[in-house]
């Protein structure tokens, strides 16, 4: 054991400083690398001595440091336990984020994605593992989703007001996973365009270049939402067979769509045989108090795409579709389908987190009002932050980040360069946008870090 802890730690001795500063450093970034698994029990003190080669003292003052920082976990008679300090587990900012990320920036608010629900995740991740058994005799093999999984998500649009049935579900390794296998089914034709909201998520302006499909934009504003007048007017003159919207905490305006607006848009999908995706991803991250009850963007044409990575964690590869039993059994048929469905133990992970803690665990309620209490103080904070810089920006009711509007003369990727040079990466607005050119004032700014890392974020991108 002493030899195989020493091997984890690497070659530690080379930094510079005291040997016990660098000693704990060591064991923080083996944690964090999983080379020492947290729950691994220490040697004694008098072993780490002997088998690092160092002084009993030196060891010591490492130890301390590390349990003063909640690093590990000592208890009278039964030596000392690594663990996760509280500070990273019980935050929904992914640690990275206070570490750097994009390139070679110190901070990279770049992404707007949490950490997993720690305590809720590992109890869930325990509760899967004892039900894999059945699935270690079956095949493996891709199917439309584990029963228990389609029937929960099924259980869920009920529950919100859109009665489904399980063959109704298609489970996917992600959103983007979902709007590829159903952009390769319904974008036969690749002279027909494609609407799409101006700004919009870049993930989805991607699959759908890869098509080549000719994009036909139309504005979404944090502020009016959807001009519906121009998106009919659009659809009249350009005849599109499909459109991506995201009604709910839109990515990356945080707009809302209307429940009138939800029934013009399908109406007129109705009207004009256009099939909508409809990007729900963000659905639930409704940091309103008390949460709102407006009901979901659907229709006879109208198809539902979620997903567990905003919500949850983006590490768990789990997304679905929800469209008629017969597109589902279309979809199915694509050769795709089994590359873009994610592995049996994943979706059993995900069935434990949106099922209601009869299991053991905390349940999907409770996780998502901590969540959304965290993600409310940070966005406060955040626009707290931008009140006196003059940008203007709309506080909105959900989702992940602001949308800044810089104003005349700066660009957003001007700004974008001067700070990566001090160290921060952030997205200007072209990159959301369906030309790749326009939005150049604007930039988005999640608010998915904590309160300390968005205040180092803004003053390097205002100083």
């Amino acid at each position: 054991m002493q030899r195989g802890f020493a091997a984890a730690l690497g070659n530690w001795r080379t930094k510079e400083g005291p040997l016990a500063r660098s000693l704990a450093t060591a064991v923080r970034e083996a944690v964090v690398d999983g080379r020492i698994p947290a729950g691994t029990r220490l040697p004694s003190e008098r072993e780490l001595a002997r088998a690092l080669e160092l002084s009993r003292g030196t060891v010591v003052t490492a130890l301390t440091r590390l349990r003063d920082d909640g690093w590990l976990h000592t208890r009278h008679g039964s030596g000392s336990v690594v663990r996760l300090p509280a500070r990273l587990t019980e935050r929904t900012t992914p640690w990275s984020l206070d570490r750097g990320g994009a390139g070679d920036a110190d901070l990279d608010l770049t992404l707007a994605v949490t950490a997993a629900p720690h305590e809720a995740y590992l109890a869930a991740l325990g509760r899967a593992a004892e039900r894999s058994a059945a699935l270690l005799v079956d095949s493996g093999v891709a199917t439309a989703g584990l029963p228990r999984l389609r029937e929960l998500l099924a259980e869920r649009y009920t529950c919100s007001g859109l009665a489904t049935r399980p063959e109704q579900i298609l489970v996917t390794s992600g959103a983007q996973a979902a709007l590829t296998l159903l952009v390769d089914r319904l974008h036969t034709d690749r002279r027909s365009p494609v609407v799409v909201e101006s700004p919009t998520y870049p993930g989805a302006l991607a699959i759908l270049r890869r098509r080549r499909a000719r994009l036909l934009p139309v504005p979404v504003t944090a502020a009016h939402g959807w001009d519906t007048e121009r998106l009919a007017e659009t659809v009249r003159a350009n005849g599109p067979q499909l459109a991506y919207l995201i009604p709910d905490f839109h990515n990356p305006t945080g707009a809302h769509m209307t429940a009138p607006t939800r029934t013009a848009v399908a109406a007129l999908a109705e009207r004009h045989a256009l099939t909508v995706v409809v990007d729900e991803t963000m659905r639930d991250l409704d940091l309103r108090t008390p949460p709102g009850t407006e009901p979901h963007l659907s229709g006879a044409r109208v198809i539902q795409i979620g997903s567990a990575s905003k919500v949850l964690w983006s590490g768990l590869r789990v997304g679905w579709i929800r469209a008629s039993a017969d597109l589902v059994r279309e979809v199915l048929r694509n050769p795709l389908q089994a590359q873009l469905s994610p592995p049996p133990l994943e979706q059993l992970i995900a069935a434990e987190l949106l099922g209601d803690g009869d299991g053991g665990g905390d349940g999907l309620d409770a996780v998502l009002a901590d969540r959304r209490a965290r993600l409310r103080r940070q966005r406060d904070h955040l626009a707290g932050l931008l009140a006196g810089t003059g940008w203007t920006y709309t506080v909105p009711d959900g989702g992940l980040s602001l949308w800044l509007h810089l104003g005349e003369p700066t660009t957003a990727t001007e700004l974008a360069a001067r700070a990566a040079g001090r160290g921060l990466a952030v997205s200007p607005g072209p990159l959301f946008a369906a030309d790749r050119a326009s939005l150049a004032h604007h930039l988005r700014l999640p608010f998915t870090a904590t309160p300390d890392v968005l205040t180092r974020a803004v003053a390097l991108l205002t100083g």
